[in-house]
């Protein structure tokens, strides 16, 4: 087994949050990491095997972590240091909303009391939640995937039995997804000691996460209505929450992505920035995940991470996989290499410092998911902002183990999701 060097992680500043600052000079990635889905991946450097006609890769990436896989096959095309352990901020919540949504029905409602807000670090992210309100849990979820709100996680955290239970559960659901590189301290992601994930972990995370009706849907919302302050006697307040994914929006100067559905973006003052996102164009459905891009700006890690999905879908065909996201434990059947380091050895941070055309949307208004087609009305309360969205459609993927012949050898099982995953609303 390979032992990666193991580092203390500095204690956070005490806002937890603020820009990715620029260090002197950036540390370097273990000289050796897990080779969970495969040796290569286990390498420092970029990896990648072009075939003839294949494009080069960006060359404008300053990421010290990223990854480009095929959402479906579970092929890796293109990484860049995937397991090394680092920060990973609002990301983490794609850990947390995957861990419970199965279990908290989303027409529950709850009172919020103070308690539920115990531990929301100052400087968070909020959605608004107020205490002495209620909400139920659509609206919470909206608020965590919109918003990316602390303030919501943590009430859904109580209403899972506690921040610590929660933790608990997330960690066993990384292991059992054999995201091996995270370590879970807070739930929301919020900086913390020794709080860790990588861009091979975090692709791992989205691609279980979508094969989620409720996630996808979620996750693919541009805007929607959030409950505000209730006055006696008089109907309930709201207020429009946008997405802060800017690839779907458009916001910050930016152009929605084509064909974009999501997953989830972060910034912390450890972490930097780091994102992951979900595309389709055609057939081709890929993740990417860009963790701390060196370049500084509040659009870096959403434009590396569209440079890489341009690569991606123009590369289809043309490279050899560099390795695999894996099955979960319990529907492996074969090996996929080593961890460097299990959670329980001292896990740490390696390296830180302080298109238009008509098609079906997906809306969320009243407490319903509101499947849309093209041109027609609007529940009210609800938009849609971006005509690049994605809207994550019918069904739920089921994961299995499907025969497949690859051409060097006899048929061996591979794990891959099927069904319908998502459909882009531009061509």
């Amino acid at each position: 087994m390979l032992v990666a060097p193991v580092h203390a992680a500095p204690t956070p500043p005490a806002d937890g949050k603020g820009r990715p600052a620029k260090a002197p000079a950036a540390p370097a990635p273990p000289a050796s990491m897990s080779t969970v889905g495969g040796s290569l991946l286990g390498q420092p450097g970029t990896q990648v095997n072009l075939l003839p006609g294949a494009p080069a890769l960006p060359t404008n990436l300053t990421g010290r972590s990223w990854i480009v896989a095929d959402a479906e096959s579970g092929e890796v095309l293109a990484a860049y240091n995937a397991h090394w352990r680092l920060p990973p901020a609002s990301t983490m919540k794609m850990l947390f909303a995957d861990t419970l949504l199965p279990g908290l029905p989303k027409e529950q409602v709850h009172k919020v009391t103070d308690k539920d807000m115990d531990g929301v670090g100052p400087g968070s992210s909020l959605v608004g939640v107020k205490e002495d309100h209620e909400y139920s849990v659509h609206d919470l979820w909206l608020g965590v995937f919109l918003r990316s709100g602390n303030d919501a996680v943590h009430v859904l955290s109580a209403m899972n039995g506690g921040v610590e239970k929660t933790v608990k559960d997330m960690q066993a659901h990384a292991e059992e997804l054999q995201a091996l590189d995270t370590h879970v301290v807070s739930p929301d992601g919020y900086d913390a000691p020794e709080q860790v994930s990588s861009a091979y972990d975090l692709t791992l995370i989205a691609r279980s996460g979508l094969q989620k009706q409720d996630f996808r849907e979620y996750c693919g919302t541009a805007s929607a209505k959030f409950p505000g302050l209730q006055e006696p006697g008089k109907p309930r307040d709201h207020f429009e929450i946008q997405n802060t994914n800017r690839l779907m929006t458009g916001a910050g100067g930016l152009s929605p992505y084509k064909g974009i559905a999501g997953v989830k973006n972060g910034t912390t003052t450890m972490a930097g920035s780091t994102f992951t996102g979900a595309a389709q164009q055609g057939s081709r459905k890929l993740l990417v995940t860009v963790m701390n891009p060196g370049a500084g700006g509040a659009n870096s890690v959403y434009e590396e991470t569209a440079a890489l999905f341009d690569w991606g879908f123009a590369a289809a065909g043309k490279v050899k996989p560099v390795g695999e996201l894996v099955p979960p434990k319990s529907a492996d059947t074969s090996p996929h290499g080593s961890p460097a380091q299990s959670h329980e050895n001292n896990a740490s941070a390696d390296g830180l410092v302080p298109g238009g055309g008509m098609g079906t949307a997906l809306g969320v208004a009243g407490g319903a998911l509101v499947v849309l087609a093209g041109g027609g009305p609007r529940p009210a309360g609800q938009k849609v902002r971006s005509v690049r969205q994605v809207a994550w459609l019918e069904g739920l993927v089921r994961s299995k183990v499907v025969p497949e012949r690859r051409p060097s050898g006899p048929r061996t099982p591979v794990y891959r999701p099927t069904g319908p995953w998502f459909q882009p609303t531009t061509k």
